[in-house]
């Protein structure tokens, strides 16, 4: 038999609020002792009465218009009951039958093409503590239990079984998590858990279906993928020998990298919802919602396709630069700064002026010269020097110290000393001759350590560009005089030998002459 692969994904996200969802303490626990953010209603202590957390129902909002989802006038909250040691009050406050929110939708690219996965609902609900597993001396487990998490704000987001492949489910996933850090509403720190799915994945053979199984405990994007890959082969091979699947909940084992069975998988009425009796409905009305339509930012795939048209970047990079919102916004100030001074980083007296390529006169040509060399060091030299400080930082400290994880590259944005400024000024020098591309790797490497300006390491080091015909005429006369089995071999139709003696010749100047100059210069030298 031929099988399709069905999944679905349940993401739930911590929302950025500064206290929990139904009390007042405060959600920044990161760092803090276990079970020293916590009140009487956090515990579940008898008579405690819940307050709904404004901003939280606001962010999710805001990421189900982003979603496109249908706003619900009127919502509720409602008790969703299970006896896990991690829920001391034995249920949890969440939303059932009423959602704030239904029926939206997120695009994806697929093989060039675009598919569009149905979003069931955006709701919001709370955390539960957070399960510390020990092991003692003679070999007993046990468990303890850290309240810190309960009661922060939780929105889940649940998708329609849309997704065909786990290739597709990590893009949709990889979608997600960018659309909620554009809109400020999560860190999606998936290593400290502020970003997590489960996902529901089963078989199908033309009208026939087969159990589906929710997969648990993946704590990053490859997580999900290896889970999935992982459970539909499992499936299949299961069908294909003759056996039969059940409805289960499956946890992931990184180490090993298969599923593990947990226990069966629950139903609706397994929870017993009933309407939460201690907080009244939610009635939203449509100008405060519109209000919140209004303050949503431009979202990652709308500004993947202006950064396509306006500064003619490829798929690829415009992609890339937008799957950040910290990373577009530096991209465009660098391109703002270039805009309202082009010669801002040129301090130094002592470094020459020379005239513009003539291929970068008009505005256009010349925005879309600079965008495209602004996206190459962004995504060459940037993650570059970026990827060894952050490998040097690991090896002195581990993730667990750190609390949970090392800074993305994106986040570490925030603290460059290379600013757009510095950036702009380094390619100003660039475009009007000054300096190499070549020569411009090391003055980007002393800005990034130093957050110095490149027009004054340029002159502290005598970077510039040779121009003079004459003196570069005098290093190529030298260079063919002390190469004159390569000058033969040019002579006798070896191509190659030219390359050589142009890399003879950058390596006399120490990059200070550009290489199409020095191959002109050689051919006539030449003959």
């Amino acid at each position: 038999m031929k099988y399709e692969t069905v999944i679905g994904l349940e993401v739930h996200a911590q929302l950025l609020t500064r206290s929990k969802m139904f009390c007042g303490c405060r959600t920044d626990y990161a760092d803090s002792l276990p079970n020293t953010h916590v009140c009487p209603v956090c515990l579940g202590m008898p008579g405690v009465l819940p307050t709904i957390n404004g901003q939280a129902v606001e962010y999710t909002v805001m990421t189900a218009l982003a979603l496109d989802c249908t706003i619900a006038v009127c919502s509720k909250f409602d008790r969703k009951n299970y006896p896990y040691p991690d829920l001391m009050k034995g249920y949890q406050i969440s939303q059932y039958d009423v959602p704030l929110s239904h029926h939206g939708w997120l695009e994806i690219e697929v093989n060039g093409r675009k598919k569009r996965i149905g979003i069931t609902r955006v709701h919001l609900e709370e955390d539960v503590a957070k399960l510390l597993n020990r092991t003692d001396p003679s070999g007993e487990t046990y468990s303890l239990v850290d309240v810190n998490r309960a009661g922060v704000p939780l929105m889940e987001i649940v998708s329609e079984p849309d997704l065909s492949s786990p290739d597709e489910a990590r893009l949709c996933l990889m979608r997600l998590h960018s659309l909620l850090r554009y809109l400020g509403v999560s860190t999606g720190n998936m290593e400290e858990g502020s970003f997590r799915c489960d996902a529901n994945i089963s078989l199908r053979s033309g009208q026939q279906s087969f159990p589906k199984v929710e997969v648990k405990n993946m704590n990053s994007f490859k997580s999900v993928y290896l889970a999935l890959r992982y459970e539909e082969e499992r499936q299949r091979k299961v069908l294909e020998e003759g056996g039969s699947l059940v409805q289960e909940t499956r946890g992931w084992d990184d180490d090993k990298e298969v599923t593990v069975a947990q226990r069966s998988k629950e139903y609706a009425h397994d929870y017993r919802y009933f309407p939460e009796p201690d907080l009244p409905p939610l009635i939203l009305g449509s100008e405060w919602v519109e209000g919140i339509r209004a303050k949503l930012p431009e979202l990652p795939v709308a500004r993947r396709d202006r950064f396509m048209v306006q500064y003619g970047l490829s798929a690829y990079d415009a992609d890339l630069l937008t799957s950040a919102r910290d990373s577009a916004d530096y991209f465009e100030s660098c391109l703002k700064t270039s805009q309202e001074s082009r010669v801002k980083s040129l301090e130094s007296p002592s470094l020459p002026h020379r005239t513009l390529d003539s291929r970068l006169q008009t505005p256009d040509s010349r925005l879309r010269w600079r965008a495209k060399a602004v996206a190459n060091w962004m995504l060459g030299e940037y993650l570059r020097l970026l990827n060894l400080e952050t490998s040097q930082e690991s090896r002195v400290k581990s993730q667990e110290s750190r609390g949970g994880g090392l800074q993305t590259p994106e986040s570490r944005l925030q603290t460059l000393k290379i600013t757009p400024e510095h950036l702009a000024g380094m390619l100003d020098l660039i475009e009007q001759g000054i300096l190499s591309t070549t020569l411009a790797k090391q003055v980007f490497e002393e800005m990034f350590h130093s957050g110095r300006q490149a027009a004054q390491i340029v002159a502290e080091k005598g970077l510039t560009l040779i121009s003079g015909t004459e003196e570069i005429a005098a290093i190529i006369d030298q260079v063919l005089r002390e190469n004159a089995r390569a000058v033969a071999d040019f002579r006798g139709g070896k191509e190659q030998a030219l390359k050589f003696l142009v890399g003879q010749v950058m390596k006399a100047t120490e990059g200070r002459v550009k290489p199409d100059l020095v191959s002109i210069q050689l051919k006539e030298k030449l003959g």
